[in-house]
């Protein structure tokens, strides 16, 4: 069961690569999303290597984390709540620029925003299939924690 919960954060990170590798460029909250599964893999591989099988409590937790996240960034999207100031339209905060950072025209082809949908299927977007798949691989964590 670790296997099969830690082989699908393997898949969901693999996909965000190659999503990023066809030119869907993550935001600051797409990047957030993908520390959790990597705690999850490394959590998956110490747990099947020294049998602290215990250790999938902490698998179900970050599987929560990243569905958790990809919620957050759902509402972003949806415009139900306000993301990071630093990627989203409705930032108004220009404090942290320079007035050669405001008057250059390369700072908005740099920062990819939270607030739009790259991509999205069947009406959901990256961010939300991320959040469902990953509260069944928090199921599964969870199923494997309990056997112990």
């Amino acid at each position: 069961m670790i296997l099969l919960a830690a082989g699908g954060s393997v898949a969901l990170l693999a996909g965000a690569f190659v999503f990023q590798a066809l030119g869907f460029a993550p935001c600051k909250l797409c990047l957030w999303q993908r520390w959790p599964h990597a705690a999850a893999i490394l959590v998956g591989m110490v747990a099947l290597s020294t049998r602290a099988y215990g250790l999938a409590w902490l698998g179900a937790l970050a599987a929560l984390s990243t569905a958790g996240i990809g919620a957050y960034h759902t509402g972003v999207e949806r415009g139900w709540w306000q993301g990071p100031t630093s990627c989203t339209g409705a930032g108004n905060d220009l404090s942290g620029l320079s007035g050669a950072d405001l008057l250059s025209t390369q700072i908005a082809d740099t920062v990819i925003m939270c607030d739009e949908v790259a991509w999205a299927m069947l009406g959901l977007s990256m961010a939300t299939w991320n959040m469902l798949f990953s509260l069944g691989l928090a199921v599964l964590w969870v199923m494997a924690a309990r056997r112990t």
